[in-house]
């Protein structure tokens, strides 16, 4: 039998310090280390990552073939509790019954070209470990290149794969994107197989009512795409699929700069037929921060990089080397649908940052705001701040977490009663390396700058993940 992995016993980094995965689920009372709980901070903060049970092989293991675990803390008229709860997949519980891995993650990749045959449980599992959305009413746990998980709240519970009534016919993005206004929720899958990308669209109540393929010169690695009020633009960047290139001993994922960068324009019940492509400097974008019209213009912002050697992941990390060409920068694009013409532009050239969020109720619709996690770029890639981005004046705010203090992915909160774009918190959570405690921080977005309203001590270690969200209310 392999035992399931202890904290600091790896020498891989992913599996190591505070990336290194907990074995035990909670729901305890946090407290307030210092400052106080806002009593008009009302909902659940959710952050979702890997947390493997089994690994096949340390040297081997990548960030994202952890299975999913969420760590949420809920607030209620000023008090906290904390939960952790794995997502209890198939794949999943299906090791734990047979005491050992089944699936290889992220090395299992080069088995299509030297014909491995998968394991007789499927081709992969579905980790459900990277982002969540919150649509009708429902909460659901997600990963890529499979379905999503429907789970419930408050106590993180798994009921299981969601199809939509079996309409669903393609992997699930870990982006979805929700129309507060309409109530719509957009979403794609990719896939190294024709149809590369497959798009649809959900009903407020939870109906896939318009799916479309998206044509494309070969597969690539998309990992979120953006909406507007009439939109939805898809990013056709260089990391790609290749088997050839895998069969002359390269990697089946890779950066291929030849491949070149686009975004494609189409509206929200268009077909393939419809994308409009707009050619752009080459780069590689994972988050996109919003996206709205103005005129005859699709304005995009995302976290933007020169390149990335994400497929690398596990040989690369600790080697503490200059990576800030792989990191972003805020930007943005402007696509002319009238003339088919794009500009762009940096819109912060000091700081690399990703994570980057808004208020969730305007997606697709013009922000003043954007909230981002700051990279320190001589510390392999960790977070040491959280920014606010303002489009209006182009002010840059930095909340500074401290020497030793270890942020991520930080979501804004509405306030009960909220009136402004930025009348809430934005939520994280933070590893503090010098007490080795975990910490949620409630910052004043409009205060943001200023001392956290409060720091609250998890009792239990929160390793680190990928995304987090918000859901108001009890």
């Amino acid at each position: 039998m392999t035992a399931q992995p202890k904290a600091e016993t790896f020498a891989n980094p992913f599996l190591s310090g505070n990336y290194a995965p907990v074995t035990e689920e909670h729901t305890d009372a946090a407290v307030a280390i210092s400052g106080e709980i806002p009593k008009d901070l009302n909902g659940h903060f959710l952050r979702i990552g890997p947390n493997p049970v089994f690994v096949p092989d340390e040297a081997t293991y990548h960030i994202f073939d952890g299975d999913g675990m969420i760590h949420g803390v809920q607030f209620e008229n000023g008090r906290a509790t904390y939960r952790n709860r794995f997502v209890d997949t198939e794949g999943l519980r299906l090791e734990r019954a047979k005491g050992t891995w089944i699936w290889k993650g992220m090395a299992a990749m080069g088995d299509f070209v030297k014909g491995v045959a998968p394991p007789a449980e499927g081709m992969m599992k579905n980790t459900a470990n990277t982002a969540m959305v919150y649509h009708n009413n429902t909460l659901y746990a997600l990963m890529e290149a499979a379905p999503p998980h429907k789970m419930t709240l408050p106590d993180l519970g798994t009921v299981g794969e969601e199809t939509f009534g079996g309409k669903l016919t393609h992997a699930f993005t870990a982006h979805p994107k929700v129309d507060a206004v309409t109530g719509e929720m957009m979403t794609f899958g990719y896939a190294p197989f024709p149809p590369f990308v497959t798009y649809s669209v959900i009903s407020p109540a939870g109906e896939i009512v318009h799916t479309t393929p998206i044509t494309l010169p070969k597969g690539v690695m998309m990992h979120d795409f953006a909406i507007t009020e009439h939109y939805s633009v898809f990013l056709d960047m260089p990391i790609t699929f290749d088997f050839n290139r895998a069969m002359s001993g390269g990697l089946m994922l890779d950066w291929e700069p030849e491949n070149g960068s686009r975004l494609g324009v189409v509206p929200r019940y268009g077909s393939d037929a419809d994308v409009k492509w707009f050619d752009v400097d080459l780069s590689m974008v994972f988050h996109v921060s919003n996206a709205w019209e103005e005129g005859d213009e699709v304005v995009v912002q995302a976290s933007r990089s020169l390149r990335t050697d994400i497929s690398r992941a596990t040989e690369n990390a600790g080697k503490h080397q200059d990576m800030s060409d792989q990191l972003g920068q805020l930007y943005e694009w402007r696509l002319n649908m009238k003339t088919g013409q794009a500009s762009e532009r940096h819109l912060d050239t000091v700081h690399h940052c990703d994570f980057t969020r808004i208020n969730d109720d305007l997606a697709g619709r013009k922000t003043r705001y954007t909230y981002a996690a700051r990279f320190d770029v001589k510390h392999d890639a960790m977070f040491n701040g959280e920014l606010k981005y303002d489009n209006e004046t182009g002010a840059i705010q930095v909340h500074d977490l401290g020497p030793g203090r270890w942020g991520g992915e930080g979501v804004f909160a509405k306030r009960s009663g909220a009136t402004a774009e930025d009348d809430g918190y934005v939520v994280l959570f933070v590893w503090d390396e010098n007490t080795r405690q975990s910490e949620c921080l409630i910052i004043d977005a409009r205060n943001f700058e200023g001392p956290p309203v409060a720091r609250i001590a998890i009792p239990h270690r929160v390793p680190f993940g990928f995304h987090a969200g918000w859901v108001p209310g009890g």
